[in-house]
């Protein structure tokens, strides 16, 4: 996939005014998420995004304590100016959707087995959980 395809995704499913914007938001989100993943997920994770992205993602240093979802949206939150946590769990949602689409159902399972509970929701998928 094309960098400027994954941006259109984003800009869709965002509804943001403009590439420019999509993808000022699709860099803070996959700079936050490259924090989050490890291993063979994050290499499997740029080897399948644009160019740009993976460079984006494996940029950043992988942290030892994953966050919850509910952090990582307060952590893309921080990292956008005027930002609330709602219209930051906006953001990450249209970006890791569209990321979903680029990258596969198969690997975003394998990727959101690597993370905290909570995160299948920000990739645009049911958080089922079995009854107690």
């Amino acid at each position: 996939m094309r960098w400027s395809r994954l941006i259109d995704g984003v800009r869709r499913a965002g509804q943001y005014g403009t590439a420019a914007e999509a993808e000022h938001v699709t860099r803070i989100v996959l700079s936050a998420l490259g924090g989050q993943v490890v291993g063979e997920v994050r290499v499997e994770l740029a080897h399948r995004l644009p160019e740009e992205g993976a460079r984006v993602l494996a940029a950043q240093i992988p942290v030892t304590q994953p966050l919850t979802a509910a952090e990582f949206v307060d952590d893309v939150a921080a990292r956008i100016e005027g930002a609330t946590a709602a219209t930051a769990r906006w953001d990450v949602s249209s970006v890791l959707s569209a990321v979903a689409e680029c990258v596969g159902g198969e690997l975003v399972t394998r990727t959101l087995a690597e993370l905290p509970r909570g995160y299948a929701l920000l990739f645009g998928r049911a958080d089922l959980v079995p009854a107690a």
